[in-house]
């Protein structure tokens, strides 16, 4: 990739920002929190650039950004606690993770195959502006590689992806420079996630009762931001299979087909040509699909370690973990 543009916070920085996210490109942009590291949600290719960015070792759930609580609405479930803080703190550095709605248009992949999302609307003006122009919900952790300090400017940023991703919208440093609180309304009491902008006791005077949870407690939980238990599938999965079983299912990659792949009871491949961008866009969809087969083994062809290969495995390695 050419060198990463620099775009000003105007009218023209702002379209080609937008411009570049619709063609499933990398935008890096100021929110009131940290600059967030941007790509069209609803595009599984362009969020696993995200991670291939990063060099993120695993495939967290990601925060998706909204330009207002309507847009939020289509993509999640909003029970009265949930709507009482979206009400409340957006825009604003609060993100709540809630059940996915049924017109969800949020991929699988920035979702890591959950039956819930993280949701916030930003506070920035500029980021409210190019999520408008965007017009769909825009995955954004934060702009620098996996286990670095996050960035409060466009020069962080330039420091740690030059070059990796097509621009970045300069509009200055970051006011609050801690990220979201994030709040799960997943059913019963309310949990604290993550610390970050919006202060605990601000959240527990709104809504009445104690937030349960802590850092701690919220580690253990599903959250973008945290690792957890991802979605796995009914099937048992079979990692490095170099043949398949008869009435197996198969998930397969690259272009040679193992011995017994003609005998599947259903088979996918993640990249006949090998790319591990196309594989991470497909992952969690294909999982799921070879689980609707019916299959009792889904056998799961080598991957490299290199690169995405590595967050694949990791997501692989827990979906065949004992449960």
């Amino acid at each position: 990739m050419r060198q990463t543009e620099r775009l000003s916070a105007d009218a023209s920085g702002l379209a080609r920002a937008a411009a570049i996210l619709r063609s499933g490109g990398l935008v890096a942009f100021p929110t009131e929190t940290v600059y967030g590291l941007g790509a069209d949600a609803t595009d599984a290719e362009a969020v696993a650039r995200i991670y291939a960015a990063k060099e993120r070792p695993s495939f967290n759930p990601l925060i998706a950004h909204l330009d207002s609580f309507e847009s939020a609405k289509r993509q999640g479930v909003f029970d009265d606690t949930a709507q009482k803080l979206a009400e409340a703190f957006w825009p604003g550095p609060l993100t709540l993770v809630v059940p996915v709605a049924p017109t969800c248009t949020i991929s699988d992949l920035a979702r890591a195959g959950l039956d819930s999302v993280g949701l916030r609307v930003p506070a920035h003006p500029l980021a409210h502006a190019l999520l408008q122009q965007t017009a769909r919900p825009v995955a954004a952790p934060s702009a620098n590689r996996s286990g670095r300090v996050s960035p409060t400017d466009a020069d962080h940023v330039l420091g740690d992806l030059d070059g990796r991703i097509e621009a970045v919208l300069d509009g200055g440093a970051s006011p609050v420079g801690v990220e979201s609180t994030i709040v799960s309304c997943l059913g019963g009491a309310p949990r604290l996630l993550r610390p970050g902008g919006v202060p605990r006791e601000a959240i527990e005077a709104l809504i009445g009762m104690k937030l349960e949870g802590g850092p701690e407690a919220g580690a253990k939980l599903l959250a973008p931001g945290m690792m957890a238990s991802h979605y796995a599938p009914r099937a048992q999965v079979r990692l490095n299979a170099v043949s398949i079983g008869p009435g197996e299912a198969a998930l397969l990659f690259g272009a040679e087909a193992p011995e017994g792949t003609e005998a599947a009871r259903a088979a996918l491949n993640l990249s006949k040509n090998g790319d591990l961008v196309e594989a991470a866009a497909h992952l969690f969809s294909y999982l799921r699909q070879l689980d609707a087969s019916g299959a009792a083994t889904i056998a799961v062809s080598p991957i490299p370690e290199s690169g995405l290969g590595e967050a694949i495995n990791d997501r692989l390695r827990r979906a065949a973990a004992e449960r």
